[in-house]
């Protein structure tokens, strides 16, 4: 394994400055001392601004190390306008958590294929929600539900949101994240979505659900819409896609899947309370499926699902991704057995999440961390992660964002 490599000690906004080596080169003969030049010191600010700006993340941080002069210009407003409107968007990194109550970790990084020590912002044990769109990254407690975040995990730089409203006390909730794709990608703003989901007091078969949007315009949270399903519940799955709120339902009996999806337009919905209007726009699963994880991937609604046994639909035989067209699924990929083989047998087993055209899958009980490329069709195990298994009922979790130094929450 290669050796680990951490740049998270220079905070984007703390990096150090190194001081340079003084060069200088030796004759044998009368040991004169020779003028040196660095190649850089030809090139203008701008033009050296634009060639660091098309660098990857990883090695943007390091510049800021190598002299005085590139420290100021990766630290500048000038540099970070430069890489809004300049280059391509970075591969999306995955995070895993190094144990159940410790928030730090390490980052994946695809491109370089390394991994890097990393320390999130806010967020205080593993088990609290994530979300992430673009760059920004949504934390929420899971204790009381009251307090949410919007970070750049790159740059730390972070927001607390207010409370949002309905009841404290859910039974489920499910939160996402959009951040507006203009084409100023320096001053963006983002939503936020949280779906709660109560069962009706003295009522085993019918559950309150509710829709509260979050703008980062007006800074202030509205109710959007609120419904009872009957032999339904919500759950912890959400994403928004294109300007579609969608969410996983489950059964609470009486349905011959476990799950649905509930598609709900954000532009459409208003201030409403009506009982049945969600299921109007239920779609279901492709197949029988243990579990499953939404994402977006090019406001493409994807969903990886653990592939339930005919005869024991608690039981996962497979992993299979998919994409919604219109309300139908198209089968992209199922994960071949010499890589599902070590991920057990129970319904849920695994974490996954993804963006622009990446796919991550890690199994519950091991740091191996698999992806898949939907435009390659093509499995991969990543570097192995420095994260170890100290004991047997260890559990692995995490999550992916897309590293950007530009946007701030």
């Amino acid at each position: 394994m290669e050796a680990e490599t951490s740049w998270t000690n220079y905070p984007y906004s703390y990096i150090t400055y190194v001081p340079e080596a003084e060069s200088y080169s030796e004759q044998s003969d009368d040991e004169s001392k020779v003028e040196t030049f660095s190649m850089d010191s030809l090139l203008p600010d701008d033009l050296l601004e634009r060639i660091l700006s098309f660098l990857p993340i990883a090695s943007i941080f390091r510049a800021g190390t190598v002299c005085k002069r590139w420290n100021e210009i990766v630290s500048s407003r000038r540099f970070l306008c430069n890489i809004s409107n300049n280059s391509a968007p970075q591969r999306p990194w995955y995070f895993m958590f190094t144990t159940t109550d410790d928030p730090s970790g390490y980052a994946y990084d695809p491109f370089n294929r390394k991994w890097y020590s990393f320390d999130l912002p806010c967020i205080e044990t593993s088990n609290w929600f994530v979300a992430s769109s673009c760059g920004l990254v949504c934390f929420m407690d899971n204790d009381c539900r009251n307090k949410i975040y919007v970070s750049n995990p790159i740059t730390k730089q972070w927001r607390r949101l207010i409370e949002p409203p309905g009841h404290r006390s859910t039974d489920y909730t499910a939160m996402s994240t959009s951040v507006n794709r203009v084409v100023n990608r320096s001053n963006r703003s983002y939503s936020v979505s949280i779906v709660k989901s109560k069962q009706v007091p003295g009522n085993f078969v019918q559950w309150d659900l509710s829709i509260h949007l979050y703008s980062s315009e007006t800074m202030a949270w509205t109710t959007s819409l609120t419904d009872v399903l009957t032999g339904w519940r919500g759950g912890n799955e959400s994403v928004i896609c294109d300007g579609v709120l969608y969410f996983l339902i489950y059964s609470t009996g009486g349905s011959d899947h476990r799950h649905g999806l509930i598609a709900s337009d954000l532009s459409s919905i208003g201030s409403s309370s009506s009982s049945g209007i969600l299921m109007k726009s239920f779609i279901p699963m492709p197949c029988s499926l243990t579990c499953g994880r939404l994402m977006n991937l090019k406001e493409r609604l994807v969903i990886v699902g653990g592939i339930g046994k005919p005869d024991r639909p608690d039981i996962i035989k497979g992993i299979g991704i998919w994409v919604l067209r219109g309300r139908e699924w198209e089968e992209m990929a199922r994960m071949p057995q010499r890589f599902f083989q070590g991920f057990g047998e129970f319904d849920d087993v695994f974490a996954s999440s993804g963006t622009d055209d990446l796919v991550y899958i890690q199994s519950y009980g091991s740091p191996a961390l698999l992806t898949f490329d939907m435009n390659l069709k093509y499995w991969k195990w990543s570097q192995k992660c420095p994260v170890t298994k100290k004991f047997p009922l260890q559990l692995f979790t995490g999550f992916c964002f897309e590293p950007r130094l530009e946007i701030a929450p």
